[in-house]
């Protein structure tokens, strides 16, 4: 099935920017309207995958109180040090979908009047002067300063290209617009979002799902082969170049065992190592038993071909991935993204400590 980046773009685009989350939240919490909270903290975490804020009520319940990740914090210029135990604050915040006694935090307003601005596409919700930029995730310009790069160098997410997978974006997208067969629709019937989405941990994301992570990601030549530092889980994928298939006796693993070619931007053939050519990349042997992050299986017949091409000079890198498996796609899946290349990003290290209660 092939989607035209348009279509996917205009619904990205009719979204509430709320959406844009680091893992999807789809089935926990309701983020097309708020509640307020008042209390004291009595506890933080402010740990990858996501920030917890338990939030006692005049009333005596504990909140569990979810948010965004603290290196996106990091980024958005909101200090570690913002909250502090013991501090009483007001709260703007996705109710819950479920019985927990948790919710999303978006806006929090400290003692002192000013407001934390949580959650990317937030407007202020308590005061006018506010703490809290998400606007880098929608850069539109790169740096087109160094062509001869190549793809080698540091890319990062733009939300103004959307996601890799429309849906974990967009609550109401229709996931039988997938080409499903009857065994993957019936695994998809029966997943739940809010129990089975398995992001909302520090288990590491495989293929292709890793793919879409919003973080940055670095292109490295090592030796003969090719490097890709993710700074999502900390992870590095190697792509083997000269190779044509995976060695005999390969393991299955959650990236999978790739290798790669180069191709020129007519066909055929690429320079190697050349600015102007693609990476071309084939994966096989992927243990990671997810398609996406709400409930399309992938088997271990899935192979998965992707495309790596620098344009614009550099300021942007085309991004085309296709993704067979026959137990659960009657016909190819093809998806594409951009990644931005802009000066002065860096992977930060993202060190995931999960959360120990709910």
């Amino acid at each position: 099935m092939s989607r035209p980046r348009l279509l996917i773009l205009i619904a990205a685009l009719c979204l509430p920017l709320g959406s844009f989350a680091h893992h999807s939240f789809f089935g926990r919490f309701d983020n097309s309207t708020h509640m307020e909270l008042e209390g004291v903290v009595t506890r933080l975490h402010w740990e990858n995958p996501h920030i917890h804020i338990f939030l006692r009520t005049e009333d005596g319940t504990e909140w569990d109180l979810e948010s965004g990740s603290p290196t996106l914090m990091q980024r958005a210029g909101i200090p570690r040090d913002a909250l502090e135990e013991g501090m009483t604050v007001r709260v703007a915040a996705w109710p819950p979908l479920t019985d927990k006694v948790e919710a999303f935090a978006t806006n929090v307003l400290l003692p002192d009047g000013t407001e934390l601005l949580m959650q990317t596409g937030q407007q202020a919700y308590f005061e006018d002067e506010v703490i809290g930029d998400f606007s880098y995730r929608f850069r539109t310009e790169g740096d087109r300063s160094h062509p001869e790069w190549g793809i080698f160098r540091m890319w990062t997410f733009t939300g103004a290209d959307g996601f890799l997978f429309p849906e974990s974006i967009n609550r109401d997208y229709d996931m039988h617009q997938y080409p499903l067969t009857k065994v993957a629709t019936q695994a998809l019937d029966n997943f739940d979002l809010a129990r089975d989405n398995p992001t909302n941990n520090c288990n590491p994301k495989g293929m292709p799902l890793i793919m879409e992570q919003p973080l940055p990601m670095e292109i490295i030549r090592d030796g003969d082969n090719v490097v890709l530092r993710i700074e999502e889980y900390d992870l590095r994928r190697t792509i083997h170049i000269g190779e044509t298939a995976a060695p005999a006796g390969t393991p299955f693993t959650l990236l999978g065992y790739s290798w790669g070619w180069w191709e020129s931007p007519t066909g055929g053939e690429g320079e190697p190592w050349a600015p102007e050519s693609t990476l071309a990349v084939r994966t096989t042997h992927i243990g990671f038993p997810w398609m996406n992050q709400r409930g399309i299986p992938l088997s271990r017949a899935a192979g998965i071909e992707e495309r790596f091409t620098m344009i614009e000079d550099g300021a942007f890198m085309d991004y085309q991935m296709t993704v067979t498996d026959a137990v659960n796609f009657m016909t190819p899946v093809q998806l594409s993204k951009k990644w931005i290349h802009v000066p002065g990003v860096e992977i930060l290290p993202f060190e995931c400590d999960e959360i120990s209660e709910y």
